[in-house]
C-alpha cells in the first residue's frame, strides 16, 4: 500500500460528497501566523474536554463525549464517558501529540508505530506523511496498513460552544487497508481546529468511503461526522 502523494491526493479528492447537508461545515476566520508561535498546553491529570456530537447528513444530535486525562506516565491515557457516565473506549498517547490508541473511529485501532495527533510543527505550511500500521482491539495478530498525509492550512479563529478560540487548521487524508477483505479503495478524510492554549482540537470533521470489492459504481459513503468543543478544564 504505497500509492504515490499525487495519486492519494487526487483519489480523495474525486470521492463524492453529499449535495445537500442539514449541517453546515465548520468556518473559521483566517488569520496571520501568530508570533510568537503558541507552545501546546502540556498534558495534567484532571484535564477535560466535552465534546458534542452530530450526524451532519441527517442534523441529528448523538450525544456529548467527554475526554479526561487520567493518567501520566510511559503513555497518557485519556478516559472517555458518555453524559450518562457510560464508559468508552480509552484514547492513549505517548508522548504527548502522538497517538497510540485512538477510539474515535467506529472501531478502536492502535498504531505501530504511533502517529502524531496534529502538527509537529505549528505552522501553516507544514506536512508530513505518516505510513504505519494497525490493529483492531479485540483482534491480536493482524495488522493492516495505513496511510495519513497530515496537511495544515492555515490558522483561524473559530468559535464553538464552549467559545472563541486561535486554532491551526489542518487536514487528514487517510488511505487505509480494511479488515474487511470485501472493501476496497478505502478513504477517510478529516478537518480538524487545533487549539493549542487547550492542547486539544475544538472542532473537528471526519467522513469515509470504500468500495466494493469487484462491484463497479460509486464509492459507498460511510458516516459523515461533527464534533464541537462545548466545555473544557
Amino acid at each position: 500500500m504505497n500509492p504515490s502523494r499525487r495519486t492519494f491526493i487526487t483519489s480523495v479528492a474525486l470521492t463524492p460528497v453529499a449535495c445537500a447537508l442539514p449541517l453546515p461545515y465548520e468556518r473559521g476566520i483566517p488569520i496571520a501566523q501568530p508570533s510568537p508561535t503558541p507552545s501546546v498546553r502540556p498534558p495534567k491529570v484532571g484535564q477535560e474536554w466535552s465534546y458534542i456530537k452530530r450526524d451532519v447528513f441527517n442534523g441529528k444530535n448523538l450525544g456529548m463525549l467527554t475526554e479526561r486525562v487520567a493518567s501520566i506516565g510511559t503513555t497518557i491515557v485519556i478516559e472517555r464517558t458518555d453524559e450518562s457516565g457510560g464508559r468508552y473506549a480509552n484514547e492513549v498517547q505517548g508522548p504527548w501529540g502522538m497517538v497510540i490508541t485512538d477510539p474515535h473511529w467506529s472501531k478502536t485501532i492502535s498504531f505501530n508505530p504511533a502517529i502524531a495527533l496534529w502538527p509537529q510543527e505549528l505552522s501553516a505550511s507544514w506536512s508530513k506523511q505518516f505510513n504505519t500500521q494497525y490493529q483492531i482491539t479485540g483482534y491480536p495478530g493482524s495488522s493492516y496498513g495505513w496511510q495519513a498525509y497530515m496537511n495544515a492550512h492555515g490558522w483561524e479563529q473559530i468559535t464553538v460552544p464552549a467559545g472563541t478560540f486561535l486554532t491551526l487548521r489542518y487536514q487528514n487524508l487517510i488511505n487505509y487497508i480494511s479488515n474487511d477483505d470485501n472493501k476496497v479503495d478505502c478513504i477517510r478524510k478529516e478537518t480538524i481546529w487545533f487549539a493549542p492554549s487547550i492542547g486539544r482540537w475544538v472542532a473537528r470533521e471526519s467522513s469515509g468511503s470504500y468500495m466494493i470489492q469487484g462491484q463497479p459504481g460509486v464509492p459507498i459513503l460511510e458516516d459523515s461526522l461533527q464534533w464541537q468543543l462545548s466545555a473544557y478544564k
